[in-house]
């Protein structure tokens, strides 16, 4: 699988994103589109551009630990460190929570 992926962009630093994290580890939903490949990438941290989409994702795929995460936001001013500290290749703009659709965007 190719993965098309857009860098970061400057806009994206002024805005407020959602993010979905482990209660019990800490740990940040993420995608990793190339784990069939046995690659051992990080992965793209999956965001969200509202609260409720956030919801909505964990009540459509994981509905069964949904009470293991919890739903923070994270300023846009916040993200590049973000990034840096936990090692993700770039993010992954949830578009739609329910099918789910995904824009990545990776550090330059």
């Amino acid at each position: 699988m190719t993965l098309d992926t857009q860098p970061l962009t400057p806009t994206m630093f002024s805005q407020t994103y959602y993010l979905i994290r482990s209660r019990v580890d800490g740990q940040y939903l993420v995608a990793k589109p190339n784990a069939d490949s046995g690659q051992t990438e990080p992965g793209y941290l999956l965001m969200f551009r509202e609260h409720f989409d956030a919801l909505s994702y964990l009540n459509t795929h994981g509905a069964n630990v949904a009470d293991r995460f919890a739903v923070e936001s994270i300023n846009g001013n916040q993200l590049k460190g973000l990034l840096q500290r936990w090692g993700f290749t770039g993010v992954g703009i949830v578009q739609d929570p329910l099918v789910p659709t995904v824009e990545f965007l990776s550090q330059s």
